[in-house]
């Protein structure tokens, strides 16, 4: 590994050393496999040592296990417990007939015998909480960790109440949370539904509810890695920036990594190209890095919940990969005329929108209040099927 102009961060009470610029797997299935494992080991030759992987389907954990195996001991893996592969598509789950296989397939793919980081799975409500806390799934998460097949105990969320509830636990040593401009204007709630909606009228600064529990990680010593830095892409884009202007990828990654008890942004990487993207940050100027001013100049802006493509809205009964119609569908509409590439990207996939059954399954597991059947039935007349 190539660790030269990278910086390393502790990642709070870990005392794991990472890179403050990360690898977000998620899309890694979407490529040939060959392909993906040689991104993984180009990130590693730029200095990239964590890498998150909370996809539950064969595919992605083979490529992240081939392309780590040669070096496993120089990376950090983010495990997901609770990411679950059933029938074909991803289940969250706390069942640990389903948990305990998952898991173990993770393990096995992976390779070592062990994971770096074994994240509580995605905790965003009440209600998630309660079905992990308390239960044999939590007693299982603590078994794998006094066993030493888990190293230290993580947890994902995208609610700050969620995650200050974690910080307290005691045991939860780092958390995997969502942080960007946008989002930090959000008011902490139980109806996540919100959390892309209403920044109408003049932003008014960070919530003190994330605020607060950026400090209180801090003081706790628990880690923070980031996720949805980039909102989706949606703040490359003036058009769908809430703040009315776009930002950069340096200023981007430069808000998160100013949060305390940040250790490192989580960056999706398609191309070699983008991870060197990512990378020069560290080579940026201080002038580069500034998102003060996009921020202070914004104009008034009204923005209502859209796609981030995080694929939580999984298990779709007609077996849709909803992430991926969303994300041709946007790409498509950003442009005067359909373009022939992404029209047979769309057409690809396994089943497009056109066999949406409206149940709306997905609409209730998504932590954005993306109105998805709606979403369906416009991309299917859009591409036609």
């Amino acid at each position: 590994m190539n660790t030269e102009g990278m910086t390393y961060r502790r990642l709070g009470r870990t005392d794991l050393q990472v890179s403050e610029i990360g690898f977000g797997g998620e899309w890694l299935e979407r490529h040939p496999r060959e392909e993906s494992v040689e991104l993984i080991r180009y990130a590693h030759n730029r200095g990239i040592n964590l890498i998150d992987c909370w996809m539950p389907d064969p595919k992605s954990r083979d490529i992240i296990g081939e392309g780590i195996r040669e070096c496993r001991g120089e990376w950090f893996v983010q495990g997901h417990i609770g990411s679950t592969w059933q029938d074909g598509q991803y289940v969250r789950s706390r069942d640990l007939r389903s948990v305990v296989p998952a898991f173990e397939d993770l393990l096995r793919r992976i390779g070592g015998g062990y994971i770096d980081l074994g994240m509580i799975h995605y905790i965003d409500s009440e209600a998630d909480w309660n079905a992990a806390m308390g239960t044999d799934y939590i007693r299982y998460v603590h078994e794998l960790h006094e066993a030493g097949i888990i190293r230290h105990i993580g947890l994902s969320t995208h609610n700050p109440v969620m995650a200050r509830r974690a910080v307290e636990t005691g045991f939860v040593e780092m958390i995997l949370f969502s942080i960007n401009p946008a989002f930090d204007m959000r008011p902490a709630t139980d109806d996540l539904d919100s959390l892309f909606t209403g920044y109408e009228g003049a932003f008014s600064g960070i919530d003190p509810e994330r605020s607060a529990l950026y400090r209180l990680c801090e003081e706790r010593d628990v880690g923070i890695t980031v996720m949805k830095g980039f909102f989706g892409g949606r703040l490359f884009n003036e058009a769908t920036s809430p703040f009315g202007t776009a930002f950069t990828a340096p200023q981007l990654i430069h808000y998160s990594l100013c949060k305390p008890a940040v250790a490192s942004i989580l960056c999706g990487y398609d191309t070699k190209e983008q991870v060197d993207a990512a990378v020069a940050y560290e080579t940026s100027d201080d002038a580069e890095k500034d998102f003060s001013g996009v921020i202070a100049s914004a104009p008034l802006h009204a923005y209502s919940g859209q796609c981030t493509y995080c694929g939580h809205c999984r298990p779709c009964p007609a077996n849709i990969d909803i992430a991926m119609v969303n994300k041709f569908y946007d790409l498509a509409v950003q442009q005067p005329a359909v373009p022939e590439s992404v029209r047979e990207h769309y057409l690809a996939l396994e089943q497009t929108a056109s066999r949406c059954i409206g149940c709306r399954g997905c609409e209730a597991r998504c932590p954005f209040g993306v109105k998805i059947a709606e979403r369906m039935q416009k991309a299917a007349a859009l591409f036609g099927r």
